[in-house]
């Protein structure tokens, strides 16, 4: 071995020496974190929690709006709706804050990160359609019962200008959100079937291998 080459190894030795010191060793914690699946958690946490905030986003610009000064009927209506909405977030806590425990489940293979993105689009159509489906028909008609015509008003008060019309939303509400879910879940279902060929792919070749 030339005078070079033991040069080499020599310092490669003492590199490697140094890097297992502390200054180059504290951020190990943080890239263990972003390349486990763990990483993941915090979209759904952060999901979970707005589910938990948005209720009182939502009571905080009604009351902004002067909805407490509109009238008695107003004030009944939006307390009811309101309520309808504070359910539906409940729903979609529990939905986010349940599926964030199944990522050890997915993530069983090499390829992680498309079928824990496929939950998550999946999670995210079922969150935004059930939310469309309860908020649509239990605000729509409360609304319908209690102010009629005047229901535009209070949508626009709680920022759910687009819902004009409560009858409308009795049925338009349910049914957008029933096709939201299922596209979300034929999404979802391509990308994971797509991890699925290239797990099963992988595993044929390792097998004709040995």
């Amino acid at each position: 071995m030339s005078d070079f080459e033991n040069g080499k190894t020599t310092g490669e030795k003492k590199l490697e020496q140094i890097a297992q010191g502390p200054f180059f060793d504290f951020a190990k914690p943080y890239l263990d974190f972003i390349s486990k699946e763990k990483i993941f958690n915090i979209v759904y946490v952060v999901m979970a929690v707005v589910n938990l905030l948005l209720p009182f986003a939502i009571l905080f610009s009604a009351i902004n709006a002067g909805i407490l000064k509109a009238g008695v009927k107003y004030v009944i209506a939006f307390i009811l709706v309101w309520l309808v909405i504070a359910f539906a977030c409940w729903i979609g806590f529990q939905l986010w804050w349940e599926r964030r425990n199944n990522i050890s489940t997915i993530a069983i293979s090499e390829f992680i990160v498309t079928p824990i993105f496929s939950q998550i689009i999946q999670t995210f159509g079922e969150w935004i359609g059930t939310l469309i489906g309860i908020i649509g028909a239990g605000s729509g008609l409360i609304a319908s019962i209690i102010l009629g015509k005047d229901a535009a008003y209070l949508f626009s008060a709680l920022g759910l200008g687009a819902m004009n019309s409560g009858l409308m939303m009795i049925i338009i509400g349910p049914v957008t959100g029933f096709f939201i879910i299922i596209i979300s879940r034929f999404l979802a279902e391509q990308l994971r079937l797509l991890a699925c060929l290239v797990n099963n792919t992988k595993e044929i070749a390792t097998n004709l291998k040995k």
